[in-house]
């Protein structure tokens, strides 16, 4: 059975850009309800450590220092089916491939800096979740 949270993060990018706030409107204009929100910034350790799944993998070293390279919006949202369906709303991973009106389409610079990250799985979801946030943190 498909939950309905899934993780989320807006990339730093996306947040030098100032796209931050209408990521986030866009996100509740798709149906998706906001049930936790926080600006952190990730130290280099910390993004080895999310992304310990793509360890030895040749754009691993990038990904972390650029994932580091300033703050992020972590969030979980809310909908039916939402791992799935949150990643057909932010659109392809390359922004050049999204469908036109997605996040990544929108705001996406490359597909390193595709604005946004959504979980790919429920298991990842959960995951995900638990390294940035406490239950107390999600509202909902």
């Amino acid at each position: 059975m498909a939950g309905k949270r899934t993780y989320t993060m807006v990339k730093p990018t996306a947040m030098r850009k100032g796209y931050m706030a209408a990521i986030m409107n866009k996100i509740a204009e798709g149906g998706f309800k906001i049930v936790a929100a926080k600006m952190t910034k990730l130290s280099k350790e910390e993004a080895e450590a999310f992304y310990a799944i793509h360890k030895g993998r040749p754009f691993f070293d990038e990904l972390t220092s650029f994932m580091s390279s300033g703050p992020i919006i972590a969030m979980v949202v809310e909908k039916e089916n939402a791992v799935e369906a949150y990643r057909n709303f932010i659109g392809s991973t390359n922004p050049a491939e999204a469908a036109e009106g997605t996040i990544r389409k929108l705001y996406g610079t490359n597909i390193g800096e595709n604005a946004i990250h959504g979980s790919d799985s429920d298991e990842n979801a959960a995951i995900e979740t638990n390294f940035f946030f406490s239950d107390r943190e999600i509202f909902g």
